[in-house]
């Protein structure tokens, strides 16, 4: 026998009952705001061709994602010269043609392409699915984890933006029942550009927006240091960051950006993305929210290179982005489908359940386990008690029966504790008899003499 002991991928996990009964609160709570606003779920494969995800994101997503093996003897069609110059980019290309997808948002528009003629647009679709990354793990941060998008594309109005916020206020109001503070920060990428251009530095923007993206794990500094590396000068850097960190003269979210306004107003893009973000603050503000705040800020870039318009993250206090999205313009003209605007969030399920864990904000989940234990005395109870637990389960009551007839009380009730079941019955020659069960209340240890209706009563009260 191997000594070796099972072990899990770094950056994966397990996930016992109890926490499966968590993550499924969080699921249902998304789906059914999701459904109330018109979005219909679909699934994609969790493999995609290789070709379809390489690209899309940037060269930074395109690090992260996890590459399949061709199948049989792969290195029978490497490139020779790939291998032999130890070329891993190369090589990749003649050994692996399938990947599994980092997001749902690339195979979204390939899906949407391939399906065009079925899709009544504007489509409204939501998908729960896992997802991978290359990534290094650390608290938050998985290598396998779930994603919770929702997606309007085939439509280029700022509504879509409104309802996908609203949708965050509506979720986040719901799971944290007003006991947690977060905050919504939104930007827009047209703004981010009339920022660089004002700088006269718009051939370096992706690099400078992946820069900028790092701002809230290595601060101003930090920046700084990456712009230099890009060879851009001290002097420009600063005029960014000053740019992109106006001091706080302005009370409320509008007026901070017309303040920003004042000082790009020059470039074509960032007065496009003025523009928008304020049709958004003002349509937000007419509408009220319930727990959301909703903040205007400049430094959010979000890395994913597609993003064209509205960006949004949300984050508490001491964790990463807890559910993020944007506006992307032309996702589908990779696939041949030009000029189709989308826009879309996604929760990160797996980031959200160790927030409510940390914060114990989950409810109790009495309904989700067995509610109800038939002790078994022997094969002639058994056989009585068979057709009550039955009975118990067509009505809905999660139910079973101990399984060993040999198996002691102690070692029954040992189990129903175990397992945190709430009723235990008791069925014995005294009970079959008269028709009136022994239920004993596990928490309270009081007993009561039920016929199978008033137990049925008593669980539905």
């Amino acid at each position: 026998m191997s000594s070796n002991r099972p072990s899990l991928p770094k950056g994966t996990r397990d996930f016992s009952p109890i926490e499966m009964v968590r993550r499924n609160y969080i699921f249902d709570t998304i789906k059914k705001v999701y459904k109330k606003y018109g979005f219909q779920q679909i699934e994609t494969p969790a493999m995609e061709n290789l070709s379809t995800l390489v690209g899309t994101g940037g060269d930074e997503s395109d690090k992260l994602i996890f590459k399949i093996l061709n199948s049989g003897d792969y290195l029978a069609k490497a490139d020779e010269k790939a291998l032999q110059e130890k070329n891993a980019n190369g090589l990749t290309k003649s050994i692996a043609e399938k990947a599994l997808h980092y997001d749902l948002t690339v195979p979204f528009a390939r899906y949407v392409v391939q399906n065009q003629n079925e899709i009544t647009f504007p489509f409204r679709r939501f998908q729960i699915q896992p997802v991978w990354r290359a990534d290094r793990p650390q608290r938050g941060r998985y290598r396998e984890f779930y994603q919770c998008d929702a997606d309007i594309i085939g439509s280029d109005s700022l509504l879509n933006e409104v309802d996908l916020i609203k949708i965050i206020d509506d979720v986040f109001t719901e799971l944290f029942q007003g006991k947690l503070n977060y905050t919504v920060s939104v930007n827009n990428r047209k703004i981010l550009q009339g920022i660089v251009e004002s700088v006269g530095l718009q051939d370096k923007l992706e690099a400078i927006v992946v820069a900028i993206d790092k701002f809230d794990k290595i601060g101003n500094k930090g920046v700084i240091d990456e712009l230099v590396r890009l060879g851009i000068n001290l002097n420009d850097c600063h005029e960014l960051m000053r740019l992109i960190l106006p001091k706080p003269v302005r009370e409320t979210e509008l007026e901070k950006i017309q303040y920003l306004n004042q000082q790009i107003k020059n470039t074509i893009n960032g007065q496009k993305g003025i523009d928008e973000l304020e049709f958004v603050f003002e349509k937000l503000q007419q509408l009220g929210l319930k727990t959301a705040n909703v903040i205007f800020d400049p430094t959010l870039a979000r890395g994913l290179g597609y993003y064209t318009g509205t960006i949004i993250e949300v984050k508490v206090d001491n964790f990463p982005s807890i559910c993020g999205g944007g506006r992307y313009d032309d996702l589908t003209g990779k696939f041949g489908l030009k000029d189709v605007s989308g826009v879309g969030i996604s929760f990160g399920a797996d980031r959200i359940y160790d927030v409510l864990l940390d914060n114990n904000l989950y409810p109790e989940f009495e309904g989700d386990s067995t509610q109800v234990l038939f002790v078994n005395f022997g094969e002639k109870e058994q056989d009585y008690c068979l057709p009550l637990l039955f009975q118990l389960r067509n009505e809905d009551i999660n139910a079973e029966i101990y399984p060993d007839v040999r198996a002691k009380l102690k070692k029954q009730m040992t189990f129903a504790n175990n397992k945190n079941i709430n009723y235990v019955v008791l069925v014995g020659s005294d009970e079959m008899n008269s028709g009136k069960l022994t239920v004993k209340n596990m928490k309270t240890g009081e007993q009561y003499a039920f016929t199978i209706e008033e137990l049925i009563q008593e669980l539905k009260k």
